[in-house]
């Protein structure tokens, strides 16, 4: 609830324009560093929020409202700015039961450590402005997806994956109309960019081991002499290299309704449409230290059906829709819950594709299945100045089985604790400070890729990922509010 009721200011275009342009120059220094999360998303959108779990989709106390439900803006009497970061600090160790190649013989390699980077940071920029008494204008600027996993080229799952980093932005211009004092309305449109980067060893010495003694074999060794090279370093070669990009511009909306029960209580209702993102970019194959003879090289990679050349990935994101409650109890105590259901079923299987060549699509297979989280957080004030938050939130992971968890996104459902506070310096600056803790359960993860690298038809290396995942991750977020 608001402490204070402050003169509405006048409709301030210019300074809204300078001040998001000041805000998008400060996420640009950040925004490509982002952390593993629940599925693809980012785990933190704004730092109040955070500190009760997600729980407060219809407190709308702060400029945040613009991400969790629109129509809260309307019960924002002043033009209010919000400036936040999160810091993910990510743990999680792999522990390989018998990663295999296509052939059914061991991958070899190294253990995995310190594939989760040390810690990573979104920024988080939220603004709203009245217009008049029935319009409030509002702006949102923030992270909603993002992976970031190195293994290394060596390790026991690098046919799989060896590096993955996926980066996202989501710039959210809302609109908020009050009915009346009970009923509210929002909408916003998102336009968010995303870019991918993928890379994977490629199985050049199971592809010889399986084609030993076979008549293919023959014409390579055979094929490699006749251009000057030398067939004798087949008995001593190494992996190749590939990598794949994309990025793409999407564009989607979002709605919210806010019914105002009484003074105390109000419900929310909000939906984030999906965003169909079609990613392109290039795929780099790299052969040039499968042995030491670079005639050798080059024959290998052309009979590994893999060159050079454009990508595309089309995938729908997840839409949501979240309702929620909150209630202001007495003068000390709040009370607030949401329950959030996500269309992950909309992925589906990840095909990237090769547009103008021979190459087979290279698919990671998802199935992932719809899910949702429930949040339940509590408010006390404790002063005029220190407002403290806690939470608690249930949180469903998308993937369905071991058989179709990825190294890529190793994902098992999650439990959060959540603190936060908010501390009022004066009547228009404040700050949010917010600690979360998420308890991963335990991921196994028996993987197999469907397609060989002696396949013409697909792209693929056939190998199997055979081990368990165990994570949790450390948010520490904190945020700058000001009334104008």
């Amino acid at each position: 609830m608001n402490i204070e009721t402050r003169r509405r200011p006048s409709f301030n275009l210019r300074k809204i324009a300078f001040q998001t342009a000041l805000a998008l120059l400060a996420m640009s220094a950040v925004a490509s560093n982002t952390a593993l999360a629940s599925g693809y998303q980012f785990g933190s959108q704004t730092v109040s929020g955070q500190g009760n779990a997600d729980a407060g989709g219809a407190q709308t106390d702060d400029a945040s409202t613009v991400f969790y439900n629109p129509a809260g803006m309307t019960r924002l009497k002043d033009t209010q700015l919000q400036l936040g970061a999160t810091i993910a600090i990510p743990h999680s160790t792999y522990t390989d039961f018998g990663s295999t190649r296509f052939t059914g013989t061991s991958t070899g390699g190294t253990a995995a450590s310190g594939y989760a980077p040390g810690s990573v940071t979104a920024p988080s920029f939220y603004l709203t402005t009245p217009i008049n008494d029935k319009f409030t204008f509002g702006l949102g600027v923030f992270v909603p997806y993002g992976a970031q996993l190195d293994y290394g080229n060596t390790w026991t799952g690098r046919y799989n994956l060896t590096n993955l980093k996926l980066q996202s932005l989501d710039i959210n211009p809302s609109l908020a109309f009050k009915l009346n004092e009970q009923h509210s309305f929002g909408v916003g449109i998102s336009a968010q960019y995303m870019k991918a980067n993928l890379s994977q060893a490629v199985d050049v010495p199971g592809s010889l081991q399986a084609l030993t003694g076979t008549p293919v074999a023959a014409t390579l060794a055979q094929e490699i002499a006749a251009m000057g090279g030398n067939p004798a370093v087949l008995a001593n070669v190494h992996d190749g290299e590939g990598q794949l990009t994309g990025h793409h511009w999407g564009y989607g909306f979002n709605l919210g309704y806010l019914f105002q029960l009484n003074d105390s209580t109000r419900f929310g209702l909000a939906y984030r449409s999906s965003i169909k993102q079609k990613l392109e970019g290039n795929a780099t194959w790299d052969f040039s230290g499968v042995t030491s003879d670079p005639v050798t090289n080059a024959v290998l990679a052309s009979a590994s059906h893999r060159a050079n050349s454009a990508t595309q990935l089309d995938l729908n994101t997840p839409e949501t829709v979240s309702a929620n409650v909150f209630s202001q109890l007495n003068a000390e105590w709040a009370a607030m819950a949401d329950l959030t259901w996500t269309r992950n079923s909309r992925l589906g299987d990840l095909s990237v594709q090769f547009p103008g060549t021979v190459e087979g699509n290279e698919v990671i297979r998802q199935d992932w299945r719809d899910t949702y989280r429930l949040s339940l957080g509590a408010n006390y004030r404790y002063s005029d100045a220190l407002l403290l938050r806690g939470g608690i939130a249930f949180d469903q992971s998308p993937v369905r089985s071991a058989q179709l968890t990825d190294p890529a996104f190793p994902d098992s459902n999650r439990v959060w604790y959540s603190l936060g506070l908010n501390y009022r310096f004066d009547k228009h600056s404040s700050i949010d400070a917010a600690y979360s803790y998420v308890a991963f359960k335990d991921a196994p993860v028996d993987y197999t890729n469907n397609c060989t690298p002696l396949s013409t038809t697909c792209t693929g290396n056939g190998e199997t990922t055979y081990g368990k995942y165990q994570t949790n991750i450390q948010f520490v977020g904190i945020a700058y509010n000001y009334k104008f």
